[in-house]
């Protein structure tokens, strides 16, 4: 049930001080309350135990904490753990946490459904229904980073954007997130370990330069030509690999920092000697690296994985030109939380 009562984790920290001296308390209540909130991870006023039982039975009756619930959780024969996980308002999104021998990488949600109409994805078919708020956000971190904890004995290293949603489209929000579990007050981890990853949206990129964010970008490339790029992902008509190309310049002109390109090969589209050369004069625009991503199939039989032997092939040019590049392999597909397959199906 939707409650009338304002969000406590919508209020920055002076706003709450200034609601204690309002009420004829001290201001550092305020802070103790905003340390719960978020280092704290407290989702519960009955939790802050350095407050009195008065003043928590005032927050009670004024505010309340929209925290997330996992509304559903699975765990994969490779150890990686997919939460669905329901929202206030009773919408669900997924977050995955990924293990490997060196770190814990969690996979968050900034939307409910996409903005975007990537063909190839299953989120996208299920549309955009609202944005994250920024400690919607925040909740699925510190999700998972106790699911590492408790099921892999490290804490969370690692926090990619790259789970429903397109996280450009939910620009505020997100940067709000990451604002939070970046500051000391929050989680404290560093930005350098933290990705966003967009489909390539120019002019939120050019503007994620500006305000000079210390995370890593990755770009959704998956085809350097236009119209095979306009097949697979639609939008793609409106934000050109033109206007992609010269926004990504300035991004690096702006920050010095790396491009990694997430780049899908399959069979029949883009896999072929003249992808591959339209990808490698692409790369040589503005300095990167390319993640090779195994296809995850979404039960349409449209897109089906291109041959080890084009990948191969994509290997050997790139790596011919001097071009960093990678094969991730997915993890977590028997249940439905490898890339592109998250669309709810629990």
């Amino acid at each position: 049930m939707i409650s009338d009562k304002k969000d406590i984790r919508a209020l920055s920290k002076e706003e709450l001080r200034s609601f204690f001296v309002g009420i004829g308390d001290k201001a550092f209540r305020g802070t103790q309350v905003y340390e719960w909130l978020w280092s704290k991870g407290s989702h519960s006023f009955d939790d802050m135990t350095n407050i009195s039982k008065e003043t928590r039975a005032h927050l009670d009756e004024n505010f309340v904490i929209n925290h997330i619930k996992v509304d559903h959780f699975q765990k994969s024969s490779d150890g990686t753990i997919k939460n669905a996980v329901k929202l206030f308002d009773d919408f669900v999104v997924e977050s995955v946490l990924i293990p490997t021998k060196k770190r814990t990488t969690a996979c968050v949600s900034s939307q409910v459904g996409c903005s975007l109409d990537c063909t190839f994805c299953a989120t996208a078919k299920l549309k955009r229904m609202r944005n994250l708020n920024p400690d919607e956000i925040y909740d699925q971190v510190v999700t998972i980073d106790r699911e590492s904890r408790l099921y892999h004995d490290k804490p969370l290293s690692n926090i990619v954007f790259m789970g429903m949603g397109e996280p450009l489209m939910n620009y505020k929000n997100v940067l709000a997130s990451i604002e939070k579990i970046t500051s000391d007050e929050g989680l404290g981890m560093s930005p350098k370990r933290i990705t966003v990853s967009t489909s390539g949206v120019p002019k939120m990129i050019k503007k994620l330069a500006d305000d000079a964010v210390k995370f890593h970008l990755a770009v959704s490339l998956h085809s350097a030509i236009q119209e095979t790029r306009e097949q697979i992902m639609p939008f793609a008509k409106n934000f050109t690999l033109v206007d992609l190309r010269e926004a990504l310049e300035y991004w690096y002109s702006k920050t010095n920092r790396k491009i990694t390109y997430e780049y899908i090969v399959w069979k029949g589209i883009n896999d072929t000697w003249k992808d591959i050369e339209a990808l490698v004069t692409f790369c040589k625009y503005v300095p990167c690296k390319i993640n090779i991503i195994e296809y995850n199939p979404i039960d349409d039989g449209h897109f089906q994985q291109a041959s080890t032997t084009a990948i191969d092939d994509y290997i050997e040019a790139l790596e011919h030109n001097r071009i960093p590049v990678t094969v991730r392999r997915s993890r977590g597909k028997d249940i439905d939380a490898a890339c592109g397959q998250l669309a709810n199906k629990q």
